[in-house]
């Protein structure tokens, strides 16, 4: 057995001493109620489902090496009846409520301290009095409002069976709340040292770079005529368009535009959206996006998820997650939260009936219209992707199912089956034309599909994935997975870095095969 290391030693008697204190037992055994609480044992967590029904519980666990207690934010009438086989429907009838609760995380608690007051800031704009705050422990916050705070009926669905949806609903949205502001400020105390500090443009619509293109002017010395024309490489002498005029064309300006791969011009779907037409809908950014060292960890809000509970110690810093009031956020320093000398105070406020309604509307309205425009992207992204590839390259002979090994799966498919954050939708894509392009039996299609999306963090609908299964299997018609150049597929996914060699997947494949035989 590995001996242990000096810090672990030191967080071990740390340990022992701190969770002895009756006020952090009471503390903790107060917060744990209906909820699943798990405890950690300096590296890794102990055994689930577990709970806190008493206080001899805690000191037991502190006894066995536990250094740090994590609990849900749901909350359940039974968490010792939490099953992994359950199906959706059970743990519905199980869950009793769930909390709502915002991490904040960044590795700068300067940066921390701006979101978490602008997210307060804004939750007391949409009518909410009542939120817990406190100290994550390392260099973030925690923000929790109470399940009382929300309807127990919306829209005629009930609020409790609505996890993770409705509050990663609410989270994403006070995050486009917050974001333009909480850039001005951070931008005002951060600098950073700029990889790459040359102008990029993005489209608003669908927060992707464009693409810069060239508009050339033309002029007729001999009848006067105008022209415009876009991408025109100039390499020989153009004669002028008007009738039998035998004058040749004079550039006398060009200047650059741009324009978006995904996105069609409002005014005229035949045309890209550029610049030059609707100049609104484009924004540049310089450098270092500010926002990517503030941000919420919307992963948190998926089934089942921990977080650190209030006055339980965090094994890298040694520093209690202790509950502090608004107005003491901005001179907030770590030696504050230092277990040997705190104040303990009420993390789970007490809030009024349907306090979070109108922020609940808004946020599912504002996520209703997001989709919207999503959905059209990706409609958009599956009408323009590409299946040819060059004569040497075209793959219409038939793969036979067996010859193909998992081996021979690209690198971007094998990345992909490991599961996605965002772009689920369009991962889905490229499996199932891959499957099938592989010639896969149905049932296995399906089992790898299945298998995939139980990897996502947080998976697609059941009846969307269904739905999509159904009609790729009855296309008669060869559709090939998107090729690599489809930067949408596979760059902005993070699937790849530099383009394969290959053209398409199923080459690559193919090629395997080949070589094998």
């Amino acid at each position: 057995m590995e001996e242990k290391s000096e810090k672990e030693k030191r967080i071990r008697a740390i340990t022992r001493l701190y969770y002895s204190n009756p006020k952090i037992i009471e503390a903790l055994l107060r917060f744990s109620k209906d909820r699943e609480v798990v405890p950690r044992y300096f590296e890794g967590f102990g055994k689930r489902p577990d709970a806190l029904q008493y206080p001899s519980d805690i000191q037991e666990l502190v006894n066995k090496g536990a250094t740090s207690f994590h609990c849900s934010e749901e909350l359940w009438n039974d968490p010792l009846g939490i099953n992994n086989e359950m199906s959706q429907e059970q743990f519905n009838e199980l869950r009793k409520g769930w909390d709502l609760l915002i991490d904040i995380d960044s590795p700068y608690l300067d940066l921390s301290k701006i979101a978490a007051k602008l997210v307060i800031k804004a939750l007391e704009y949409h009518n909410i009095k009542n939120c817990g705050i406190k100290y994550s422990g390392s260099k973030g916050f925690h923000i929790i409002l109470p399940w009382k705070a929300f309807p127990e009926e919306f829209q005629g669905k009930k609020t409790k069976d609505m996890f993770p949806e409705w509050p990663r609903a609410i989270t994403e949205y006070l995050f486009s709340w917050i974001n333009p502001i909480f850039m001005k400020e951070a931008g005002k105390i951060m600098t950073f040292e700029k990889k790459d500090d040359k102008i990029k443009i993005f489209c608003i619509n669908c927060d992707r770079e464009s693409q810069k293109g060239i508009i050339t002017k033309f002029n007729c010395p001999v009848c006067g005529l105008k022209a415009e024309r876009k991408e025109v490489k100039v390499k020989k002498r153009l004669r002028c368009m008007n009738g039998n005029c035998p004058g040749i064309l004079e550039v006398i300006d060009e200047k650059e535009y741009y324009y978006c791969d995904y996105c069609k011009d409002p005014d005229n779907e035949k045309l890209q959206l550029n610049s030059e037409r609707h100049p609104e809908d484009f924004r540049e950014k310089r450098g270092e996006d500010i926002s990517e060292h503030a941000k919420f960890d919307l992963v948190l809000v998926a089934p089942r998820h921990l977080f650190r509970m209030p006055y339980s110690l965090h094994e890298k810093t040694s520093f209690s997650s202790v509950v502090i009031k608004k107005e003491d956020i901005e001179n907030f320093a770590p030696r504050d939260a230092n277990p040997m000398n705190i104040k303990i105070l009420d993390f789970y406020p007490e809030c009024e009936e349907r306090e979070a309604e109108k922020l609940l509307s808004q946020a599912l309205s504002w996520k209703q219209d997001k989709q919207i425009i999503e959905e059209k992207v990706d409609k958009q992204y599956y009408k323009n992707y590409k299946t040819e590839g060059d004569d040497k390259d075209r793959v219409y002979e038939e793969i036979k199912a067996e010859d193909v090994r998992e081996d021979y799966y690209p690198e971007p498919i094998k990345k992909l089956l490991l599961g996605l954050q965002d772009g689920r939708k369009r991962g889905l894509f490229v499996l199932l034309t891959f499957f099938k392009s592989l010639n896969f039996f149905p049932e296995k299609i399906n089992d790898k599909i299945r298998e995939w999306n139980k990897k996502n963090p947080i998976p697609l609908k059941e009846g969307y994935v269904k739905s999509q299964i159904d009609w790729h299997l009855k296309q008669k018609k060869k559709i090939l997975p998107p090729n690599y150049d489809n930067d949408a597929f596979y760059k902005d996914l993070g699937l790849i870095d530099k383009r394969p060699e290959v053209k398409n997947p199923i080459v690559d494949v193919a090629r395997k095969i080949r070589k094998n035989k």
